[in-house]
């Protein structure tokens, strides 16, 4: 690298470091400084910003957060609820599963913010070291995004990987990283089950319960969603949203039927597939909004909503300024990595996961750094089994369903440790990322075995 090169990344990664410190809406915005000294400064050519990405997220999340404002959500958490209770002593495993899957069909993590105080409880009186559960469950709350199909890391990898000709659909990644992520998980759950001193055992808990006030702090009420009332339409808004993804995923399956060498969604003419979310996510808000009595400012106020607006920030700044760097020394960096390419592709998830450390957003890394992989001549199905590795913005924790999860936690075992990263996410986030990394990777050596066969040789 020349000595211009390497200052100008040390302002791109300036830039994200300063906009992570901020938080929220400055990762987008702090990226736009780097970007305007790239550009104005050292004369590179602008990139190209991830419009069809930021498309995408601003549909689905208008539906998610029209589900949120009907109440929808609501009865989605009552459900979960219903089985954590119902089989407390499992809440170890019980409680990243349901994470997990709400993430999943809600394509956000931050519908953890309503779920954890309630995994918090359960735990706490049933006498479970309560960072157990939380610890991975805070975790699964963000894995699920590259298991959700209108997850925007998802949709984006399609998306760019079919610009570069690997011509994947949602349901093939979903194939992949549904079952690498679920073993990652379980496997972490299993090193959380007998984590820590149990409660009875630990001074320092016990400390806390022989203050009276403290005790009736933590056992004096019962944090539960099932006393709300849950209204037919509620309901129909969540059979509304469910239908849309279904409607999404058989759209994608579409794509994968071949008839005559040609794709199903080709012969009967359907748009390419980010259109197609953006459409169907556009309609079953309006559904909602139409038949559900969904309150429009309730809807732009609520969490979910927020959350993902703040991501389309994020992921505007970051990408742009990533694609203008990386675009700009393709040559360069094709000639620096290529060895490493040809020896050991795998070794992208790597890079993946430290760029994710300094950026708060798994679409942000697949969109800023799924480009520059394929450019350097790494294959899709290589990619898609190092899907699992765009997480690792757990490391350091600032994220905030991790300062949330550490605030609802009364017993207060769920912690951020005196050294910072000898925290409660630590060990559950590095084998759930670790774990779905590499099963994610051996699944696909299964499905495309030509492929590999060909690397091995």
């Amino acid at each position: 690298m020349t000595p211009i090169m390497i200052i100008e990344l040390l302002i791109v990664l300036l830039a994200l470091y300063v906009g992570s410190r901020y938080g929220s809406l400055a990762l987008g915005a702090i990226s736009g400084i780097g970007l305007a000294i790239l550009v104005f400064g050292f004369g590179l050519k602008p990139g190209t910003p991830p419009t069809d990405v930021i498309y995408i997220i601003i549909a689905a999340v208008t539906c998610a957060g029209t589900l949120q404002a009907s109440g929808g959500m609501d009865w989605m958490i009552q459900v979960a609820e219903r089985l954590l209770r119902k089989h407390p002593e499992h809440i170890t495993f019980l409680a990243p599963l349901v994470t997990f899957f709400l993430t999943v069909l809600v394509g956000t993590g931050h519908v953890v913010y309503t779920i954890m105080p309630i995994i918090c409880d359960i735990a706490l009186k049933k006498g479970i070291r309560p960072e157990r559960p939380c610890g991975v469950a805070s975790i699964a709350s963000q894995v699920g995004i590259t298991c959700s199909p209108i997850a925007a890391a998802v949709v984006a990898f399609v998306t760019i990987s079919n610009a570069n000709g690997y011509m994947v659909a949602i349901p093939q990644v979903l194939m992949v990283t549904i079952p690498a992520c679920l073993c990652g998980l379980m496997c972490a759950a299993a090193a959380s089950y007998h984590r820590g001193k149990d409660l009875d055992k630990d001074p320092e808990f016990q400390k806390r319960l022989a203050d009276p006030r403290t005790y009736e702090y933590m056992y004096g009420s019962k944090v539960t969603s099932l006393d709300k009332e849950i209204t037919k339409e509620a309901k129909a808004s969540v059979f509304i949203f469910l239908g849309a993804l279904f409607v999404i995923v058989c759209f994608a399956f579409c794509q994968m039927i071949k008839i005559d060498g040609q794709s199903l969604a080709k012969i009967i003419n359907l748009p390419k597939m980010n259109l197609c979310i953006q459409i169907i996510m556009l309609v079953a808000a309006a559904c909602n909004i139409m038949f559900c009595k969904v309150n429009l400012s309730t809807t732009t106020s609520g969490s979910v909503w927020k959350s993902g607006m703040v991501a389309v920030i994020a992921i505007y700044g970051i990408a742009w300024l990533a694609d203008t760097y990386f675009s700009n020394y393709m040559d360069q960096m094709k000639t620096m990595l290529g060895g490493l390419v040809e020896t050991a592709p795998w070794a992208i998830a790597f890079v993946f996961f430290l760029v994710s450390v300094l950026i708060n957003s798994q679409g942000a890394v697949v969109v800023a750094m799924l480009p520059l992989a394929y450019s350097l001549g790494i294959a899709g199905p290589v990619l898609l089994g190092v899907m699992p590795s765009v997480y690792g913005y757990f490391f350091i924790p600032n994220y905030p369903s991790d300062i949330a999860t550490v605030n609802f936690d009364l017993s207060g075992t769920t912690k951020i440790g005196k050294y910072l990263l000898n925290h409660s996410f630590m060990m559950p986030g590095l084998i759930s990322v670790g774990v779905s990394t590499i099963v994610g990777y051996l699944i696909t050596c299964v499905l495309f075995p030509g492929y590999f066969a060909g690397f091995m040789s």
